[in-house]
């Protein structure tokens, strides 16, 4: 993944929206558009290889439209401006972390010593049991 090539992409495609938002704000709840709605064409995107698209589709399924566009909603701030930066920054990690391909699990053995720790907790845990037994 190229992550400045994304990051570009995503601030050059995104087109935002305006609405009343709720909540705080006073009377400027009722006057002032300050709710923000982001909207980013998937297919838009670029410095995705093609594995970590197919990825980032069925992990976004539920943010995505019909028309293939991702939408995130802003309206934590009074001002509109603060919120159109929360929704861009909203719209980033989404899809960078939509995008992240998981690293490979690698196999461990366990050691020596933990190995005769085991055996040894075992031995200690039969002898106690055994102990208890009447003969």
């Amino acid at each position: 993944m190229d992550k400045i090539a994304l990051l570009n992409s995503i601030e050059k495609n995104i087109r935002f929206s305006f609405a009343r938002s709720g909540g705080a704000g006073g009377q400027n709840v009722n006057k002032l558009n300050t709710k923000v709605h982001a909207t980013l064409d998937f297919a838009s995107l670029e410095g995705l290889s093609q594995t970590e698209i197919t990825l980032a589709k069925s992990r976004l399924v539920g943010r995505m439209n019909s028309e293939g566009e991702i939408f995130v909603d802003a309206q934590e701030e009074r001002f509109q401006e603060r919120n159109r930066s929360i929704a861009l920054d909203k719209m980033k990690s989404i899809v960078v972390q939509a995008a992240l391909v998981p690293k490979k699990r690698k196999k461990t053995k366990p050691t020596a010593s933990s190995i005769e720790r085991r055996l040894n907790s075992k031995k200690i845990r039969g002898k106690i049991k055994e102990l208890r037994r009447k003969f």
